[in-house]
């Protein structure tokens, strides 16, 4: 059964490969057309030579004007094979890299539209992994296809036909000794194939630890943990020199295996040529022909073996990447989904049910009703369900059951873009890209004016440090944002939002990593921007929400307490408890 399923899930995979190469089918069959010109032309070369051999009969009795008359076109027939080849390598090349280009093109865009709940559960090294090295190694292996294959099969058959058309006897010596060396390649390549695959996960494992690494660097060296982290490393290092060993090793199997029978078939060629040239059967012209055919013939076998072991590396690599692709994407918008212009910012959640996992229940008959510019402040114990909460008004999971609702809109009846651009979002985790500063401010709100981008700086006390960077706005920064401070980093994604202005905000810790002197500045910004806007703000730090006019306090995704913050201060409960940890002197 296990069998079954692998070798099932390799046609499927073939299947899909081919899909991707029929959109190229004129390149396929001029590529096809040229190797068969290439083959040939090739395969007539040695009759040329046979021919010329034949006139060089004796000493003294060499017949020079024919033999520089087949010279000439030897010549001629060298020049074209030449250039038919590299047609065929060109149309080859074109196939392999366009056929990438789309599947790659296809996984970044399957990447977008999978759900965040795929995507937070995945590691995102391996997902690397499958869009760029298994598709690297697959383009490999494809190619080698392409240029191999082809000509392989087209060589195969062209000798046949040629051979048999001069001798029958020798030509059935070969073809009686050729199934030993398809069986030997077939036999080797159906046990590499798995062997294969495991060594595209473990590189994907691989993959991903090198990147978790790296990206917390800080934290690693903070807690010690090189020396784990090495051996983490050496752990996936070691079973991948395992698997990549006997996969290679296995594969190497194939090529000298395939020779050897070669040279059996080569060997019958020379023993029953011989007889033949002293029986008077063949001149030695047409058994030197003959014995580049036998070459010609056996070369094409060493190089399909080779490409059957690339092949079954490349169909493993892209089974990962189509394994990806299919994954279902996240529930697409309605075809009566609707746009808002501008939300008003009334919100509601009627009886609202969800979990991440079905075992672990979080949000249980949640209710909530906020109107227009209402501050919302939200606190509670870590895993309360706060983030979740957000997680669920921007859409990034749906709800289990219940209703969340816009201006009396449901946002599951209205399309996740129109939804997401009337909210402004700051999270505690900053997010930056490579570009300028003024890029990165205005990634929201692409057409932006300088003016627009410096007024939005200046409103969240960004612009001051701005200015003191080498080139200002136009700054290039890295990845995540190079060498600027946590601080400042968190300063551009306010920003980000300040200049667009939206008609509801997100805060999740959004000053988490800001000076208290910054700080204060940047909440009386956001109060400014927060004025007539419906906002709500996550916080663990109950001095950024005194103001807020509804405090929600949440423990294991329900409201234990609601009201503002005098309120629930006089109630002495779970929020002046919270408060009371935070401010106490000791």
């Amino acid at each position: 059964m296990k069998k079954n399923t692998k070798n099932q899930a390799q046609k499927e995979t073939l299947y899909k490969v081919l899909q991707y190469i029929s959109s190229y089918k004129g390149y396929v069959i001029c590529s096809i057309f040229f190797a068969a010109c290439t083959v040939a032309l090739t395969l007539y070369a040695p009759i040329l030579i046979g021919d010329a051999i034949d006139f060089i009969i004796g000493n003294g009795n060499v017949d020079f004007y024919k033999i520089g008359s087949i010279l000439k076109k030897l010549g001629i027939v060298i020049g074209l094979t030449a250039l038919f080849q590299w047609i065929m390598n060109t149309c080859n090349n074109k196939i392999t890299y366009q056929v990438i280009g789309d599947i790659r093109r296809d996984a970044f865009h399957k990447i977008e539209e999978l759900p965040l709940k795929y995507l937070d559960a995945q590691s995102s090294g391996d997902i690397v992994s499958r869009v760029i090295a298994d598709v690297d190694q697959f383009a490999e292996g494809l190619l080698m296809g392409f240029t191999q294959l082809f000509t392989g099969i087209i060589t195969i058959l062209g000798t046949l036909i040629f051979m048999f058309s001069q001798n029958v006897g020798i030509s059935l010596v070969v073809v009686v000794i050729t199934p030993l060396s398809l069986f030997v390649a077939s036999f080797i390549a159906k046990k590499t194939f798995s062997m294969f695959q495991l060594q595209s996960k473990t590189r994907g494992e691989q993959t991903a630890l090198i990147d978790e690494m790296i990206g917390n660097q800080k934290v690693v060296k903070a807690y010690g943990y090189e020396k784990k982290a090495e051996e983490r490393f050496g752990e996936i290092n070691n079973q991948l020199q395992k698997c990549s060993l006997q996969a290679i090793f296995f594969s190497s199997l194939t090529n000298p295996s395939t020779r050897f029978i070669n040279s059996l078939v080569y060997t019958g060629v020379v023993l029953f040529g011989a007889f033949s040239v002293i029986n008077g059967n063949l001149s030695i012209g047409q058994l030197s022909c003959f014995l580049t055919y036998a070459n010609q013939y056996t070369k094409p076998f060493n190089e399909i073996s080779s490409v059957i072991t690339e092949l079954q590396n490349a169909l493993a690599c892209a089974g990962r990447i189509f394994e990806l692709m299919e994954q279902p994407s996240q529930t697409p918008d309605t075809t009566e989904a609707k746009n808002i212009d501008i939300a008003v910012g009334n919100i509601s959640l009627k009886h609202i049910y969800f979990s991440y996992t079905q075992e672990k229940k979080l949000i249980e008959d949640f209710n909530l009703t906020v109107s227009k510019g209402q501050k919302v402040a939200i606190v509670g114990p870590t895993g309360c369900g706060k983030t979740t909460l957000i997680n669920l008004l921007m859409r990034f999971y749906d709800v289990d059951s219940g209703t969340i609702k816009v201006d009396n809109t449901p946002i599951l009846s209205m399309t996740r873009k129109n939804l997401r651009q009337n909210f402004g979002m700051v999270l505690q985790e900053t997010w930056l890209k490579a570009g300028t500063i003024a890029e990165n401010i205005s990634m929201g709100k692409q057409d932006a004016t300088r003016d627009e981008i410096i007024q939005a700086a200046k409103l969240t006390q960004a612009h001051s440090f701005i200015k003191r960077l080498p080139s200002g706005y136009d700054t290039v920064i890295g990845e995540d944002g190079g060498d600027l401070s946590q601080g400042q980093k968190q300063l551009l994604c306010i920003t980000r939002v300040m200049l667009l202005k939206p008609p509801m905000l997100i805060l999740d810790e959004a000053t988490s990593s800001i000076d208290t002197r910054t700080e204060i500045i940047v909440q009386k910004a956001f109060n400014t921007l927060m004025e007539g806007r419906t906002s709500f703000i996550v916080a663990h730090r109950l001095s950024t929400i005194q103001e807020a006019d509804i405090i929600l306090v949440m423990k294991d995704g329900h409201i234990i307490e609601q009201g503002n913050h005098e309120t629930l201060l006089a109630k002495k409960g779970f929020y002046a408890h919270l408060y009371e940890s935070q401010f106490a002197v000791g």
